[in-house]
């Protein structure tokens, strides 16, 4: 998914041999073939009258959506191929048609409740949707072509960071990449820290320019999303989700040094492979992550999943993100989405194996590190969480959380050199059944 937080005139090549061409309204004539910096009749420092008040009618969006085309072409030295038709809806709407979080996935819940992010008692799904209607500004359908704004205000405005941003997607899919098929989350997150990272840079660059070179649309007052406040969000959920719109810029900008957009392009023909990859931009193209196994030691109890690979890899993002939630982090303001702790850092890789016994789940959840150092340094951060909400220390490496809490289970946390493995059932009991005997 491509979403932050109308139609258009239809771009023809015509070639008008002997005809001169014709002048658009800042006095320039339009150029007899497309070319980058000019959209639908407007180049990019064009200025344009309308009245945005009042949400825009349909050809001023028009105008607005193809000057802002033009300055991306211009800013990225790449062409829109395609015109992208936009459409501006109400964040009720948006709930309508897009909110919700879907069925209730069993594999996907015990992911996150390994993480320690989303409870028993709660949905992967539901947290994840109440954060998107929450947050969502906007988004690009490849499927469609089409942009989705979503407003905030009782008459719905075109917010033109947003825009911005979605149209970059659409500039993404006509000449780049939009992602390809991954194995793991951590992967996924990796792949997508590149295209919004692009998004939100030239968003950052188009808004530089706005009042010095440019004469741009001032931004909508925001209004409040209405998604019920900071109380309902799940934020180390969030975290998750963030965490390519935060690290993503930093990476690119980190490659666009090495070799200019050239070498941002070739991040689409070789996406990073890791989040760890894109929080330390130094480890990208040659540290890959570990292809860690986990040994199926459970008795004919407890099954996994039928997936091929077993299980998902966390990846040093989401381990991030369960640290900070649940205390083990002491970082506030905006040095919150840096993803970097002593604790987090040098993952090496991770699996986290979902089993099931009729209604009762479990894991193993195996990571292996860098060092012995920063496996120490990993393993004490996450004993620490569980032995401040542990009614019960059966075992010196064995904690039992009590029903009470949102993840009332047994754990045995075992570390041996720079290998993790974290073994979790709903009793102590069930800890061999699942994870064999140490």
């Amino acid at each position: 998914m491509k979403r932050t937080l109308a139609a258009l005139a239809l771009l023809a090549l015509v070639a008008l041999a002997g005809c001169n061409a014709p002048i658009d309204d800042g006095g320039r004539p339009d150029p007899v073939f497309d070319r980058l910096g000019w959209e639908a009749g407007h180049w990019y420092d064009d200025p344009v009258s309308v009245t945005a008040e009042d949400g825009l009618n349909g050809s001023e969006r028009e105008v607005v959506v193809a000057r802002a085309m033009a300055r991306i072409e211009h800013l990225r030295g790449k062409e829109f191929t395609e015109s992208v038709p936009v459409e501006v809806i109400s964040r009720q709407e948006y709930r309508d048609r897009y909110g919700g979080g879907g069925g209730r996935d069993r594999f996907g819940d015990q992911l996150y409740e390994a993480l320690l992010l989303v409870g028993e008692n709660t949905s992967t799904a539901d947290d994840r949707g109440q954060a998107l209607d929450a947050s969502v500004q906007g988004f690009y359908s490849s499927r469609t072509g089409e942009i989705v704004l979503v407003s905030d205000s009782a008459t719905p405005t075109v917010d033109r960071s947003t825009l911005v941003h979605e149209l970059v997607h659409a500039m993404q899919d006509q000449q780049l990449s939009l992602g390809t098929a991954t194995e793991t989350q951590d992967a996924r997150r990796a792949q997508s820290s590149v295209i919004e990272g692009e998004a939100n840079t030239l968003q950052r660059m188009y808004a530089d320019r706005c009042g010095e070179d440019w004469d741009c649309l001032d931004r909508p007052t925001r209004q409040g999303s209405g998604g019920g406040g900071s109380d309902d969000l799940n934020v180390g959920l969030f975290l998750t989700i963030y965490a390519p719109y935060a690290t993503g810029p930093e990476f690119v900008a980190a490659i666009r040094d090495r070799g200019g957009w050239a070498a941002v392009d070739e991040l689409y023909e070789q996406f990073p492979m890791s989040t760890e990859q894109v929080i330390h931009p130094e480890a990208y193209p040659d540290e890959r992550p570990n292809a860690v196994t986990v040994a199926d030691r459970s008795n004919d109890e407890w099954r996994r999943y039928d997936r091929d690979p077993a299980g998902d890899t966390a990846g040093e993002a989401a381990i991030y993100a369960m640290l900070w939630a649940n205390g083990a982090i002491d970082v506030q303001g905006r040095a919150i989405y840096d993803y970097e702790s002593r604790y987090s850092a040098g993952w090496a890789g991770d699996r986290i194996v979902p089993y099931r016994n009729g209604d009762r789940g479990g894991y193993v959840w195996a990571s292996e590190w860098d060092t012995t150092a920063d496996a120490r340094e990993f393993v004490r951060a996450y004993r620490a969480i569980l032995s401040s909400r542990a009614s019960e220390r059966p075992a010196q490496n064995v904690y039992v959380l009590p029903e009470s809490d949102p993840f009332g289970d047994a754990f045995r946390v075992s570390r041996d050199g720079r290998r993790v493995r974290i073994v979790n059932g709903p009793t102590v009991g069930a800890l061999p059944a699942i994870g064999g005997d140490e």
